[in-house]
Parts: structure tokens; C-alpha cells; sequence
């Protein structure tokens, strides 16, 4: 393999790393924030894919594709709302209601959808930051969506809030020790309700991106389990808010390595490579059961940790 064709594989899967990490970002911060307040939601996936499906009709019909952005965050308010009430009530398991709530998700997208398949709605612009360059590939790959510097804006604030604020204190301290949180006057269900919501609407908006901007239409496969290989991303990053951004780029990246190999010519093992997302969730998660370094940063309250 020589050098130009090599240049070509590491620019493309940088482009592709950059638009695959965005759901996944938005996901896993969605997700990191849930699981900090002592909750579980595996229902992510079906947030994803009616923020998907709410996005894309919203902007079929306004013209306006940040109308659907902003109408996907609340399509995911609604889902994440339902989990976090349902799971307020007692000898309730916050893994099996995420399971329904996946199915409710996506089968509501499916029904509601279906007259968005085949029409066109306006798209997320992108922002072409390769100007500068006289290289067709790296001109298309920084061609980023203001998505994944938003999702960048969101990590770093969630970061700071939840070490130095309030609301951050409160958040962890019900995460971490229910009795703590009850005996300085914080009502538990109440802060999981309200983190579970705001975790929703974050996916909300990463399926606003898959629809509106990468691939950029609305069909009923259009999530691949991404919101299920969030979960172990915010495993992977300790739920750190940060780590987050570094995780997504990871498997942005080892979503990339299929598509990169396609464009010089490399067919053999397409399958193969297009399936690394997955292999690498698989080894995360092997990995993730045997460290002792997870189980320390997971909240004492999580329900995989009791």
C-alpha cells in the first residue's frame, strides 16, 4: 500500500470518524448523565430513532431544519420522561422498562413515519472548514456538521456542572447514595425524572443528526443499535463527560474503517470491517466486567451495581 493511498484511507475515516462520533456523542452524554443519577435507560435507541423520525418530518413540513433538531430533543423528553415516572414506582426494574421503552420508540417512529420514507426534507448544513486546502478528500472530510461541535459545547458544560455546581452536586450525591441525597432534604425520584428527560432529549438530538445530516434521510434501519453501543461507550469513558467526546471519535472512527477502505478500491472484507463498531462494544464490554477501575467510578446506586 503506498503512501497516497494510505493518506487517503487515514483522511476519510477522519471525516468519518467525525460525522459516525456524533450520535454517538449525544447518545453517550444522554446516557452519562441518566446513570449519574442512579438510573439505568437502555431505551436510548428508541429516543434515537423517533428524534430521527420526528426531525425529519418537522423539517418536511416547516422548511426549517433546526425546528426539527429542537422538535427531536423533545420527542426524546417525552420517551426519557415516561422511563424516569414508570421507574418512580416501586419493585420496578430500570432495565426491563428501557427494553419496553425501546420498542415503544421505535415502533412509534416506524407507524408515525411511514409517510416520510420517500419525500425529501431540507438538511442540516455543514460547515466547509477545508476551504484552505487544495485536497478534494480533506475538503470533503472537514465539511463538519455544527451538530458535533454543539455535542462538544454540551460534554464540556455537563463536564464543569456536575463538578462544580449545585445542580451537579445534587445530580452525584443521588447517584452515588440515595439515603445521603433524602437526608439533605433532595427528592430521588424527582432528580432521576428530571435527568432521565434531559438524557433523553440529548438523544433526541443524535437522532436528529442521523436524519438531517449523516446519512441524511429517514428509513426504519436507519439507527443500527446505536443508542444500545452508547451504553457501553459511557462504560468505556467512566461516565465522564469528557471521555465521552474521545469515546464517540473511537467508534466514529471504527465505524469509518469499512467506508475508507471502499473509497481507494478495498472491497475484500467490507462486512468484516463494517461490523468493527460492534466487535469493539463486544470487547468493551468483556473488558469493562473484568475492571475493577469501572466498578469504583460506576454510581453506588446503578442497578448493575447492587
Amino acid at each position: 500500500m503506498n503512501d497516497g493511498i494510505l493518506a487517503t484511507i487515514l483522511i476519510s475515516m477522519l471525516g468519518g470518524a467525525i460525522r459516525v462520533s456524533t450520535p454517538f456523542m449525544f447518545v453517550a452524554l444522554g446516557e452519562t448523565l441518566t446513570e449519574k443519577s442512579g438510573r439505568i435507560n437502555l431505551g436510548l435507541e428508541g429516543n434515537l430513532v423517533l428524534g430521527a423520525m420526528t426531525a425529519y418530518a418537522v423539517s418536511y413540513h416547516t422548511g426549517n431544519p433546526w425546528l426539527g433538531v429542537i422538535a427531536a430533543g423533545f420527542a426524546g423528553v417525552f420517551l426519557g420522561s415516561m422511563h424516569g415516572i414508570i421507574c418512580s414506582l416501586p419493585k420496578v426494574n430500570d432495565i426491563a422498562v428501557g427494553i419496553a421503552m425501546m420498542s415503544f420508540g421505535t415502533g412509534i417512529a416506524f407507524f408515525f413515519g411511514k409517510p416520510y420514507i420517500q419525500p425529501s426534507a431540507p438538511r442540516l448544513e455543514s460547515l466547509p472548514l477545508g476551504n484552505w486546502s487544495e485536497s478534494s478528500s480533506l475538503r470533503q472530510a472537514l465539511d463538519i456538521n455544527p451538530l458535533f461541535f454543539v455535542g462538544i459545547v454540551v460534554a464540556i458544560a455537563m463536564w464543569w456542572a456536575l463538578a462544580n455546581s449545585r445542580w451537579g452536586l445534587i445530580v452525584r450525591m443521588t447517584g452515588d447514595s440515595e439515603p445521603a441525597a433524602r437526608a439533605m432534604g433532595v427528592q430521588p425520584h424527582q432528580v432521576r425524572i428530571a435527568a432521565t428527560a434531559a438524557g433523553g432529549f440529548l438523544a433526541g438530538v443524535g437522532g436528529a443528526f442521523l436524519s438531517l445530516s449523516y446519512p441524511g434521510s429517514w428509513n426504519e434501519g436507519l439507527s443500527s443499535g446505536q443508542g444500545l453501543m452508547a451504553v457501553a461507550l459511557v462504560i468505556f469513558a467512566r461516565w465522564n463527560p469528557l471521555r465521552c467526546i474521545i469515546a464517540a471519535l473511537l467508534f466514529g472512527a471504527a465505524g469509518a474503517i469499512g467506508p475508507a477502505l471502499q473509497s481507494v478500491g478495498i472491497s475484500q472484507g467490507y462486512y468484516f470491517f463494517n461490523a468493527a463498531p460492534y466487535i469493539l462494544t463486544l470487547f468493551i464490554m468483556i473488558a469493562s466486567a473484568r475492571s475493577s477501575s469501572s466498578a469504583r467510578e460506576a454510581p453506588g446506586e446503578l442497578s448493575i451495581t447492587k
